[in-house]
């Protein structure tokens, strides 16, 4: 085993890549597949929701204006 083996931490317990079944390394890659996937749908939401935002500011901007 050298330093500069990959590890991973899993529920608070460190494996050796190299030491995990081809199953388990299938899963991480799948988790790793799934954690980006929701990093870019929040980063997509970030952006709907900026969108919405303004959406509703120009329609407030665009009402008229009440006198009374």
């Amino acid at each position: 085993m050298t330093d500069k083996e990959q590890k991973v931490m899993i529920d608070g317990h460190e494996y050796l890549l190299s030491s995990l079944s081809d199953e388990a390394k299938a899963q991480i890659t799948n988790l790793r597949v799934v954690e980006n996937e929701i990093a870019q749908l929040k980063a997509r939401l970030a952006i709907a929701s900026t969108a919405k935002m303004a959406y509703q500011n120009a329609l407030k901007n665009a009402l008229p204006v009440d006198t009374h």
